[in-house]
């Protein structure tokens, strides 16, 4: 039953056809996520947390198959030490081509595809979906909150209304953050205190869907902190160069501009 619904996560997260039947306008949830914002910053903590709900409730039927193992142990990511990376790693079995049989995955491997598995890989799914749109489809809720990917995962995860009905032979689930109001999928195994954190955080189906978000944005953009940082110093060394342009400028024509008066 676990399996059945993780599968069909696919439908949740717009990738399946399915439940598009009319219905009321989408809802996504505005999260206060800390990497929001110029300055913000992936919160290590939660990034480890997202991680364990994925291995414990996605990672059966889902797979993260662009990001590696190493990248665990990144700085601005979940920076888990490497003994503890290494361990996870063995977990998983991917396909050596050398010897033509699976092993234990090492730092170096990319996490494997799930075998038998229609659901999506989730590597880029929090920059594939757009959570944010301005009035007439024009973007500037984008530009001011994002494109809201993250936001989008976590409020299908929470979109649940309990209702449920049945069309030509399959049941529909009523989930606000849908497009249509209907999706195929069952609601996930994302329980209040279904999670033990080793951090004591609390581990309802809100901030637990807030983790995996969050997590799940990491891997699609795992360099994120670092490009923040290169645009800051980019900003104010353009700002820096720009006031010294200004004043040269004025010290050049400044003998000028006296003749001229």
């Amino acid at each position: 039953m676990i399996k059945q619904t993780l599968l069909s996560l696919g439908l949740a997260l717009g990738l399946a056809t399915g439940a598009n039947a009319a219905g009321g306008e989408s809802h996504i949830e505005d999260f206060d996520f800390s990497f929001e914002g110029p300055f913000g910053k992936f919160d290590q903590f939660q990034l480890q947390r997202g991680l364990q709900v994925f291995t414990e409730a996605c990672s059966a039927c889902h797979g993260l198959q662009y990001l590696y193992f190493r990248n665990l142990h990144d700085e601005g990511g979940p920076g888990l030490p490497e003994d503890q990376v290494k361990a996870y790693a063995k977990d998983f079995f991917v396909y050596d081509a050398e010897i033509d049989e699976d092993r234990e995955a090492k730092l170096s491997d990319r996490f494997p595809p799930v075998v038998d598995s229609t659901a999506p890989d989730l590597t880029l799914m929090a920059k594939a979906r757009a959570g944010f749109h301005g009035p007439a489809g024009l973007g500037i809720n984008q530009i001011v909150k994002g494109m809201g990917g993250p936001e989008y995962i976590a409020s299908i995860l929470t979109g649940y209304t309990g209702e449920e009905k049945e069309e030509a032979g399959q049941v529909f689930y009523e989930n606000t953050a849908f497009p249509g109001g209907w999706i195929a999928m069952p609601p996930p195994p994302i329980y209040d205190g279904e999670l033990e954190f080793a951090d004591g955080h609390a581990n309802d189906a809100h901030h637990v869907s807030e983790d995996v978000a969050a997590f799940l944005m990491w891997t699609a953009e795992p360099k994120m902190m670092a490009r923040k940082q290169a645009g800051l110093t980019a900003v104010i060394f353009l700002s820096v160069l720009a006031a010294l342009l200004y004043l040269t400028n004025k010290k050049l024509w400044a003998p000028i501009k006296r003749k001229s008066q």
